[in-house]
This record gives structure tokens, C-alpha cells and sequence, in this order.
């Protein structure tokens, strides 16, 4: 039996339906030293990680990625590489088999040792996070060790996560090869839910970096928002006093000053809007790890809520402080304008005004110029009768040429003044 002819598919199907699946956590099993590099880069960068991977690959006899690929994972046999492409930065995970006997008594051994070195020296964008992050199974770490050679005990910071399976400790602080550190202390789990743990850690340490990449915009903007309002105040004052000649310049400053806050607004949106995604997957991911209290010692969520929410804070008042910087450019702009409008409207009806003076004079002068213009031609119509009544005086015309003049004044006169009115009419009707 043939199969049933289906509707034509939508291009991008096949992608929607994977993107769940996109990015999924590994399975791990303890013991294992995690490294975690993430590469902040621009649209070159993020392709050339592409390449670099794909050299990485070639030289352990393996498949380079395709040019749609945005996350792979290899075994290169001493380490294990994740590869993850973002819209803002690369992700570079390296695993590797970790001896947990002597774990803590002494500087403690990371999954970038078994990196080529030149290959690792050479990865495209610039390091914003780096962070080391130890499985070991429970129990196999005393906190004297854990506190000699690993953290720092005066910013520690541990909580109790997967239900009471796991326990996590770290200081947030950057070691001297300026990376960070964390320690997992994983029990009875499944190897699939002690990665998806250790997603969540590496993704909280990462969103936690690229959220406050919009802090210091925020601080350079704060800058250039001060001297904006102090702008618009004195442009609002002198609106206040200014004379109406002066207000086409002060339009041009505040609409200069209106560009400049537009154009503030248009660089720094998008990092504000990336670094508030950023904020809440930092909150989603905290959430997503289960935290509990251990040992009256401060948990992530405590430390990112004191810590974090200062930046966040600067980052959220800063577009709160533009948008009412815009709103308030647009009002004074709005005043000044109807201002102009007004003292245009004055002078428009002050120039009708005077052009109806100017147009009654007009008339009147035209009636003058048109009696003068009957009269005159009244005046050379009568001559030619006169003369006209002269020459049929010898035919027999009974008048004398002075009495056919006489009589023909008030004619030509009175239909003269008739032909003038009816031309004017038709102009009249012809304009309206």
C-alpha cells in the first residue's frame, strides 16, 4: 500500500523540533577535573572558533564540525572536549580523569593539563571566565584538605544541592593562573544527573560573567546620562526666558541633544537587554540546582542576591534613566515647538492681516484707476462720435456734432462702466 502524501514540511522543521535537544548535558562519573574556558568574541571570532576546532580534530584523526554546527563533543583519548557556539561567546569544556586519592593535599591538578598548549594559547576572542571545577564521589575530602590547598575559608560558600545528593563548594574568588574554583562532591547519583549538575554549575559561573558585562556600560552611560540632564535643564530654563527670536536656535540644540540621547539609547540597548536575559538564567539556574543550607554556610543563591544584585540594580536603572531622559527630551521638545508653532501662527495671521490692508488699498486704488479709466475712455469714445456726427452732418444728420456728443456721454459712459463690471466678474469667477 502506497504511503499517504503528506503537506510539503516547513523549511526550519527539522531545526525547531532539534533545538530541544540542543546543548545536552553528559553523563559523568567521578572522579574528574572539569575545565571551563568562555571566549567573549565578535561574528569573526565566532567562526574562526570553528576553524580552530576543526584543527584540533584533524590533528586526532577526527571529523571536523559542519558549518552549521553550533555544539560538539570528542573523546581526543586524554581529555574529552565540549565545544559550545553562542550568540556572544564561545564555550570550551575539557574533562579528564582526575586521582582523587591525593586530591587536596597539595595544588590540585586541572582538565587543561592534558590541552595541547599552543592550540589552547590560541583560541579566538578573549577569556572572560574561566573556571576549574572538581567531581569527587562523597566522602572522599575532608574540609581541612578541601581549605589547605583548594578554597579560600574566608569567602567560602557551599550549599547542599540535588535533594541532599550533592554537595558543592566554591569562593568565587580568582586564583593566581586567574581562574576560579568549585568543587563537587557528588552521591549516589546517576552519571546523567551528576553532568546535568555540573551544566548548571558551569552555566551559572558563565551567565554570571556575561551579565555583568553590561555594568560597565552602565557606569560609561551614567556618565554621558548626567551631562544629558544637565543639558536639558539649562535648555529647559532657557526656554523659560527666552525671547521668541532665540527659540529656532534653542530648537536646534534640543533637537541636537535629542539625537544624542537616541543615539546613547541605540549603543547600549542591546547589551542591557542581553545582560537582563543573562540576569535571569543566572536566577532560573540557581533555582534549577535545588539549593539547601550546609553547615550555616552561605549558599550561591545568598551569595548571587548580595553580590549580583548591586549590578543588576545599576544595570536596570540605567534603561529606567535613559527611557525618562528620552520621555522628558520628547516633552520639552514637544513645549518648544508649540512655542515656535504659535509665534509662527502670530506672525501668519499678522502677515494675512496685512496683506488684507494691502489688498483693500489694492482695490480702492483699482476703483480710483477704474473711474479715471471710464472717464478716459468715455473721453476717446465721445471725440471719435463727435467727429463721427461732424461727417454725417453734410449726409443729413439733424444734430450738430456738440449736441451728439452731449448725448453720448451718459451712454458711453454707463456702458463702459457695464463692460468693465462684467470683465471683472469673469475674472472673479474664473480664480474661485
Amino acid at each position: 500500500m502506497p504511503a499517504p502524501s503528506l503537506p510539503s514540511p516547513h523549511p526550519q522543521r527539522t531545526a525547531l523540533h532539534n533545538e530541544i535537544h540542543a546543548r545536552p548535558p553528559e553523563a559523568l562519573t567521578p572522579p574528574l577535573a572539569i575545565s571551563h574556558v568562555v571566549m567573549w568574541a565578535d561574528a569573526a571570532q565566532r567562526e574562526a572558533s570553528r576553524e580552530h576546532l576543526a584543527a584540533l580534530l584533524r590533528d586526532n584523526h577526527l571529523a571536523p564540525p559542519d558549518a552549521r554546527m553550533t555544539h560538539l563533543r570528542a573523546d581526543l583519548g586524554t581529555f574529552h572536549l565540549r565545544w559550545e557556539l553562542h550568540t556572544e561567546f564561545i564555550s570550551w569544556t575539557f574533562s579528564a580523569p582526575l586521582q582523587a586519592d591525593g586530591f587536596g593535599h597539595q595544588e590540585p591538578a586541572d582538565a587543561l593539563a592534558a590541552v595541547p598548549r599552543e592550540w589552547l594559547a590560541a583560541l579566538p576572542g578573549q577569556c572572560l571566565c574561566r573556571l576549574n571545577l572538581w567531581v569527587l564521589p562523597m566522602g572522599a575530602l575532608p574540609d581541612s584538605a578541601l581549605l589547605a590547598h583548594v578554597l579560600r575559608e574566608d569567602t567560602l560558600v557551599a550549599s547542599s544541592i540535588a535533594e541532599g545528593h550533592a554537595q558543592v563548594f566554591t569562593d568565587f574568588a580568582l586564583q593566581a593562573d586567574g581562574s576560579s574554583r568549585m568543587v563537587l562532591l557528588a552521591g549516589a547519583m546517576s552519571p546523567r544527573r551528576v553532568g546535568r549538575s555540573v551544566q548548571r554549575l558551569l552555566e551559572i559561573e558563565t551567565y554570571r560573567m556575561t551579565a555583568l558585562m553590561g555594568l560597565p556600560v552602565a557606569r560609561q552611560a551614567g556618565e554621558a546620562l548626567a551631562q544629558a540632564e544637565r543639558e536639558l535643564a539649562a535648555l529647559a530654563e532657557a526656554i523659560r526666558v527666552a525671547e521668541r527670536d532665540a527659540e529656532p536656535q534653542l530648537l536646534d540644540r534640543l533637537t541636537r541633544l535629542a539625537g544624542q540621547v537616541e543615539s546613547l539609547y541605540a549603543a547600549t540597548h542591546a547589551r542591557f537587554s542581553a545582560s537582563s536575559a543573562y540576569f535571569e538564567l543566572v536566577d532560573r539556574r540557581i533555582r534549577d540546582i535545588g539549593e539547601a543550607r550546609l553547615r550555616n554556610l552561605q549558599t550561591i543563591g545568598e551569595f548571587m542576591d548580595r553580590r549580583l544584585s548591586p549590578a543588576r540594580s545599576t544595570c536596570e536603572w540605567a534603561v529606567r534613566r535613559q527611557n525618562a531622559l528620552s520621555e522628558r527630551v520628547s516633552r520639552v521638545s514637544n513645549l518648544l515647538r508649540t512655542r515656535v508653532e504659535i509665534a509662527q501662527e502670530q506672525g501668519t495671521q499678522q502677515l494675512l492681516a496685512s496683506m488684507n490692508q494691502r489688498q483693500d488699498m489694492q482695490l480702492r486704488l483699482q476703483s480710483t484707476v477704474e473711474g479715471l479709466s471710464v472717464a478716459a475712455i468715455t473721453y476717446y469714445v465721445v471725440g471719435l462720435v463727435s467727429y463721427l456726427a461732424k461727417g454725417a452732418q453734410k449726409l443729413g444728420w439733424p444734430w450738430s456734432p456738440e449736441s451728439t456728443a452731449a448725448v453720448a456721454i451718459p451712454v458711453v459712459a454707463l456702458g463702459v462702466w457695464w463692460s468693465l463690471r462684467r470683465m471683472h466678474r469673469r475674472l472673479f469667477t474664473g480664480m474661485h
